[in-house]
């Protein structure tokens, strides 16, 4: 097309003469590029919106729409600077020209996309973060939101600097003092903000799992969030969390790799009872309690003879962590109910005190 307008220029400046030359063959320029604009802006808003707007998402609808304008302009601009250029009389400000077609387009680029990030962000972020358990990513994507404004206007003046020649390497130092020093005043703040994005990214537990701390405290997950994690206890109060405290400690996770728990029941029996009918017995009822899993199946083993009594364990695996103690207390209820009603002793802690003239044998 370059090849073409110069032949085009030496044609009518035979004719017309060299000055009236160029100016006529800015015009035709500028306006074969316009109609390249409106040719393109034709295509957005007739093919390609139609075409987005026969998909289930609006995002591609609104990126259509979004990119529309800037082509537009992006067209029109390129038109300027080449019309611009091939007027003579007008070569001595090409470069200034030059600069100021750049800087419109940076200005109009950094817009559209600082608003195509906040389509994505919302549209497809947001979803997705509102489909996880976790409330981290939630409370993450209006920061994101935020921040690629942000980065992508300071890149934006960036560049403009740079098209004007002046040296953004004293701006450059002094923003990364600038973020030395803010990094420094909020190194706590930061500390459990990667620590809750680390949590997100390795996701040693999810809301909802019970988990252990290293301190010993056990609850539920209520809430994972930028600057802390709740947990809720047995007795219904809620403990808070630094990320930055959680990220770098031993966690147990009930939950992992699956829910499925085992849980061992301590039961004493006296001696002189029928081993094999207190196994059938605890057998049984471990066999039929609510909450108890058939694979694996219980079992029951004779584990001790203890200082006065057997010592029996029941194994039982639980279908989740949170139902473990509801299936003991069950479980418990269910083995002193039955062993009442067979008559088998669940003794006391005892201990035999002889005296030194044997006159006396005291048990207590």
């Amino acid at each position: 097309m370059i090849d073409y307008f110069s032949q085009l220029n030496q044609a009518i400046g035979a004719y017309a003469g060299i000055d009236a030359a160029s100016y006529i063959v800015a015009i035709i320029i500028l306006i074969v590029f316009f109609v390249i604009a409106q040719i393109t802006n034709f295509l957005f808003n007739k093919v390609f919106m139609a075409l987005a707007a026969k998909t289930k998402t609006d995002v591609d609808d609104k990126i259509m729409k979004i990119l529309d304008t800037p082509i537009f302009y992006s067209v029109v601009l390129l038109g300027a600077y080449q019309s611009f250029t091939y007027i003579e009389a007008l070569s001595g400000y090409s470069d200034d020209f030059s600069k100021i077609i750049k800087s419109l387009a940076i200005i109009i680029w950094a817009r559209a996309i600082s608003k195509l990030a906040q389509v994505v962000i919302v549209g497809i972020g947001f979803k997705f973060a509102a489909k996880t358990k976790s409330t981290l990513d939630d409370e993450l994507m209006p920061l994101f939101q935020k921040l690629s404004s942000i980065v992508i206007y300071f890149a934006g003046i960036m560049l403009l600097l740079k098209v004007w020649d002046w040296d953004i390497t004293p701006l450059l130092a002094s923003a990364g003092i600038m973020g030395f020093v803010i990094a420094f005043a909020a190194q706590d703040t930061l500390s459990h903000l990667f620590g809750g994005i680390s949590i997100y990214f390795d996701k040693p537990f999810r809301v909802g799992d019970r988990i252990q701390l290293e301190s010993g405290e056990i609850g539920n997950v209520l809430e994972i969030g930028i600057r802390s994690t709740k947990i809720k206890t047995f007795d219904e109060t809620v403990i808070v969390i630094p990320n930055s405290t959680i990220a770098s400690s031993k966690i147990i996770n009930y939950n992992q790799p699956e829910a499925k728990i085992k849980n061992k029941i301590k039961v004493m029996a006296a001696y002189g009872s029928d081993i094999d009918k207190v196994k059938e017995i605890l057998l049984d009822i471990a066999n039929n309690i609510e909450g108890a899993e058939s694979d694996p199946s219980p079992s029951v083993d004779l584990v001790a003879l203890g200082d006065y009594a057997l010592e029996f364990v029941v194994t039982i695996w639980v279908d989740n962590p949170s139902n473990q103690f509801s299936v003991k207390v069950k479980m418990n209820e269910e083995i002193y109910k039955k062993f009442n009603k067979e008559n088998i002793s669940i003794p006391y802690p005892t201990q035999d005190i002889y005296l030194k003239n044997g006159k006396q044998n005291l048990s207590v």
